[in-house]
């Protein structure tokens, strides 16, 4: 698939109701189902990491569902294997680094432009005001659109 079909994928997710981490995962769905992991497993999977983690505003959902998508492509089982640990490391801090390069920040607090510390565990509810102010549809289709370039799609 092409990188700009993947970040307008998870764009139009988020659009649709999705948190960053889901819509990131959303547009890599037939990478999950080629791996036998069902789009519904994969979204509860994701689901935690909106808001910065359950809105702790720390390490930006859009990089978290970019990482579980790494992990499934390229992440290792044998805990025994520290190559393939390392080289996972490598790969999480290169792609981390190309996000901030584009973004600024891989922190939900800094992206949003918030004071430091969690935010209310209440989602805010989606609106035209909600989507107007922030920069999260731009965000997660940066992440899938750097993690298909990574990935030589």
């Amino acid at each position: 698939m092409d990188s700009n079909d993947r970040a307008n994928k998870a764009k139009q997710s988020f659009l649709s109701g999705c948190n960053c981490p889901q819509s990131v995962v959303s547009a890599f769905s037939d990478v999950f189902e080629e791996h036998g992991i069902d789009m519904q497993t994969a979204l509860r999977m994701a689901s935690p990491f909106g808001g910065g983690m359950g809105r702790l505003r720390e390490v930006c959902g859009a990089v978290s569902g970019m990482l579980m998508v790494l992990g499934l492509l390229e992440g290792y089982a044998d805990v025994s294997d520290y190559d393939a640990k390392k080289d996972l490391y490598a790969h999480v801090q290169t792609l981390a680094e190309r996000f901030r390069a584009e973004n600024g920040s891989i922190l939900c607090r800094e992206l949003l432009g918030l004071a430091e510390g969690p935010d209310s565990s209440a989602p805010e509810r989606r609106s035209d005001e909600y989507y107007e102010r922030r920069p999260c549809p731009e965000l997660v289709a940066s992440a899938a659109r750097i993690l298909e370039e990574y990935l030589g799609g």
